[in-house]
Order: C-alpha cells, then structure tokens, then sequence
C-alpha cells in the first residue's frame, strides 16, 4: 500500500491528515504520531510504525561486530602513530 496525498501547512504549523490516509492506516482522532527526520525527508508514523521501520533498517545488521571492528581499526591506528 502506497500513495501520495497533498496537504497544506495551516496557522500555528497545524496539518489536515486525508481522511483516505486516516482510514487506510486506521489512525483515529487522538492516535499519537512521530515526524521522523531522515536524510531523504520526514516520515509520519505511529510509534508501532516506527518500531517495525527501524526493525527493518537493521535487520541483518551484527551492531556489536560492527562497534568491535572500529575500536579495534582505531586502536591499530593509534598503535600505528
């Protein structure tokens, strides 16, 4: 599911969700939202959302390794000078 829906920036920076958008993702008057920065622009998302979307960003991703392999590239740098 996938769309581009227009609104604009009212007084006090308010947005008007579409109601086709509010009904597709079942967001309710109330339903708390997160405006996510990324380099590529803003993302609008429950807190669920957002959860599956970071989950997936990293999936297959060993961070720890990763962290290991800088400290230890930076450590051989130091020992190097």
């Amino acid at each position: 599911m996938s769309g581009t829906y227009g609104s604009v920036m009212g007084d006090r920076g308010r947005l008007v969700v579409p109601a086709t958008l509010r009904a597709q993702q079942h967001w309710e008057s109330g339903t708390p939202l997160l405006f996510i920065e990324t380099a590529n622009g803003v993302v609008l998302a429950t807190r669920e959302q957002a959860k599956r979307i970071v989950r997936a960003q990293l999936a297959g991703a060993d961070l720890v390794a990763d962290l290991l392999d800088e400290r230890r590239a930076a450590s051989e740098a130091e020992d190097a000078a």
